[in-house]
């Protein structure tokens, strides 16, 4: 009677165990384990950067929401390729998420979007939040996803874009004749050219070796992307002209977005939206410190006059290809969307 008794409280000790295991039966009867979704995030940015900070966060809390049955796998530094390989990977159906901005998705056939890079647009971090709540957004995120790609998360600030080069430049004709490095879309290749720079598309993995060979003689980035590439160590004067507030978005297929749960979209979703929180509270605290650590190691500083930059950028919207790729109106629509009452 006594092993009776036991047997029973044994097979029911056993039965408790693999419920809150998570197990399941074969048709075979035997136990499996529930395998977790496995999404990769790959970027170009350096571990320790505030971009990566929050890339860290993200995955932490997926894992905790998910109780372990969503997985994100970390490649910094373009491990797993750039930007534009990433993007047609997840076109292909893959669990991959990356970093990517509004100039990217109007190569990838929502060309309003990169009204987003366009120079000095924002005149506030305000206006940028209050654009990405507008109509004007989610047509353009409605557009996107027809397009096979889903933003994920657009509150991340990755930064006011400012340039750092081996000679100075104190004024905009300075720009005349220097080679600067610009990710690969057409928005950010005009609005270097309209400065009077020639831009030069490439990785983001290549600058400071292509800066060391003087196949380019600058760079543009946030004050936090270009410390963490070492661009201090090849190139000497960083202008601070701040020629875009920077937002940048999360994206992934739609057809892997697609393929999860209500829940798990839920969750991937809500936990990038508070990831990107975290990173903004980092780049804020980095910034002032990262220009510190420059300009102990040897950089100039350069303040400009924003106003002449400003006037220069105007002509932006007026370049052939911009216009033919732009809605018309398009400037008045974001002006009214973005504004902040």
């Amino acid at each position: 009677m006594i092993k009776r008794k036991l047997l029973i409280v044994l097979t029911a000790l056993i039965a408790v165990g693999t419920l809150f295991a998570g197990g399941s039966k074969d048709p075979a009867g035997q136990s499996t384990a529930v395998k977790p979704v496995v999404i990769q995030i790959g970027y170009e940015n350096n571990p320790g950067e505030p971009v990566d900070l929050g890339i860290h966060r993200w995955a932490e809390l997926v894992e905790q929401r998910s109780n372990g049955t969503m997985k994100i796998e970390i490649f910094p530094s373009s491990q797993l390729g750039n930007k534009n390989a990433l993007i047609d990977q997840m076109l292909a159906g893959m669990n991959v998420i990356t970093l990517a901005d509004g100039a990217f998705y109007a190569d990838r056939g929502v060309p309003d979007l990169g009204i987003c890079f366009a120079p000095y647009l924002f005149g506030s971090w305000d206006e940028a939040w209050q654009l990405i709540k507008s109509d004007w957004w989610k047509g353009q995120m409605g557009l996107l996803e027809q397009k096979g790609l889903k933003i994920l998360t657009a509150n991340w600030i990755y930064g006011e874009r400012h340039t750092i080069t081996k000679r100075p430049v104190r004024e905009v004709s300075n720009f005349a004749g220097l080679k600067i490095r610009v990710p690969n879309n057409v928005i950010q290749v005009k609005g270097m050219e309209i400065m009077g720079a020639t831009p030069t598309p490439m990785p983001l993995g290549d600058v400071y070796t292509a800066l060391q060979q003087g196949v380019i003689d600058g760079m543009e980035n946030p004050l936090t992307t270009i410390y963490g590439n070492k661009t201090q160590e090849v190139a000497k004067y960083l202008t601070l002209d701040g020629h875009v507030k920077n937002f940048t978005t999360w994206v992934c297929g739609t057809q892997f977005f697609n393929s999860l749960t209500a829940e798990q979209q839920q969750i991937l979703v809500e936990c990038g939206n508070e990831a990107g929180i975290y990173n903004n509270q980092l780049q804020n605290q980095q910034s002032e410190e990262t220009l510190a650590k420059l300009k102990a190691e040897g950089v100039e500083v350069i303040t400009v006059d924003i106003g002449a930059f400003q006037e220069q950028a105007k002509g932006f919207y007026d370049i052939p290809e911009i216009k033919a790729m732009f809605s018309p109106g398009l400037y008045d629509t974001v002006s009214n969307a973005k504004a902040v009452n």
